[in-house]
């Protein structure tokens, strides 16, 4: 017997590991014959990188040498699109893995042996319950609003002794709504100063609403606030995994010690400036998406479905129990989207045939969700 044939007896993960749930990616559509498929599950951009972008890609040739751990160009640029001073920005692989590194820095399991805990509204990003229980800390999920907006009082209400950092997601992924300016502010106003405030923002390039808060205006302003950002979504670089946080020094000092070293290779860092550089080409191309988003948005409630407000890439339908049965009909037009239990669905925003494909099928569909 070779030690790959041995039993791995006794070997166990940590008890967290267990109880927490697994990440589940958007699928892949089902091919059907005569029709193109389209994938709709996992908010990407159906939009390829500029062409700028795919050239600096292809001019990277010095793989067999480690990245900048700090990402300093790529801090520079930021730097200087944001107006921030570049030592207040700390990357990450993703959004997701500048979210990792902060809630590995401020949240997890005390010298007494009680875990901080890490507010945040349910349904929102996915991997919130995976990351939070991985940092070892505990999480407290605040319902949404029947309109899937977050709410704010319930969420302030929910704030103990043991509240290390709170996550608010605006627009919320799924279900589209964003936090306004000024609810926002009353929010951080209220919550202590001692609690760090996550102002995700995933989308943030998405969103036309006029009210909406801006992450950077609020860290500016509240020394407890980090902002989450990424290359991901609007930038069409979610293969490469570049994203940032940006907060005040008292915040990003600690964040430079958790920071995983490398996350962001060469040619992350390369295809992220370049595509700053040529910021109003990317610019074009997601008002091109919320175009898009609007005319489904529209198309869908003239048919008399109520939909969320929508001000990120996607759409969300609240389907409930019906949402399986959806999501299997999609399937037989090639039409991949993200069924999220019996909560609802989530449909991204892609190609046009795709996007009035699918209005096609909700023109169909008998059970149109209305307002609760």
């Amino acid at each position: 017997m070779t030690s790959s044939d041995k039993p791995a007896m006794g070997l166990r993960p940590r008890p967290v590991v267990d109880r927490l749930p697994r990440y589940a990616a958007g699928k892949p559509p089902v091919p059907v014959e005569g029709l193109v498929s389209y994938k709709l599950s996992s908010n990407e951009n159906p939009l390829p990188p500029i062409p700028a972008v795919q050239q600096a890609i292809a001019a990277q040739t010095d793989f067999n040498r480690y990245p900048d751990p700090l990402s300093s160009k790529l801090r520079g640029v930021l730097a200087g699109f944001l107006q921030v001073p570049a030592e207040d920005i700390v990357t990450g692989a993703g959004s997701l893995g500048a979210l990792n590194q902060l809630l590995a820095t401020f949240a997890g399991q005390n010298d007494d042996g009680k875990a901080d805990e890490v507010i945040y509204a349910w349904r929102s990003f996915e991997a919130y319950p995976i990351s939070v229980g991985l940092a070892g800390a505990e999480s407290v999920q605040i319902p949404l609003t029947a309109d899937g907006r977050h709410d704010l009082d319930a969420m302030a209400a929910a704030v103990t002794a043991r509240t290390r950092v709170i996550l608010l997601c605006t627009p919320n992924n799924p279900t589209g709504p964003i936090l306004t300016a000024d609810e926002t502010e009353r929010f951080l106003q209220t919550v202590p100063a001692d609690i760090v405030v996550v102002i995700d923002e995933a989308y943030q390039e998405f969103v036309r609403a006029g009210d909406a808060v801006d992450g950077i205006e609020m860290y500016r302003k509240y020394p407890n606030v980090v902002v989450l950002r990424t290359f991901s979504k609007a930038h069409g670089l979610a293969g490469l995994r570049v994203g940032y946080s940006v907060s005040q020094p008292d915040l990003t000092q600690h964040l430079r010690v958790t920071a995983t070293p490398f996350a962001v290779s060469q040619i992350a860092e390369a295809a992220a400036v370049t595509s700053l550089h040529h910021i109003g080409e990317v610019v074009e191309r997601v008002q091109s998406l919320v175009d898009e988003r609007d005319r489904v948005t529209a198309g869908l409630r003239e048919l008399g479905w109520f939909v969320p407000d929508a001000q990120g890439n996607f759409v969300w339908l609240n389907l409930g129990a019906d949402s399986a049965e959806f999501a299997a009909l999609a399937a037989e037009q090639s039409l991949s989207v993200r069924a999220f239990g019996n909560e609802g669905v989530r449909v991204s925003i892609g190609e046009p045939e795709a996007n009035s494909r699918f209005l096609d099928l909700c023109a169909t569909h008998t059970k149109a969700p209305r307002r609760s």
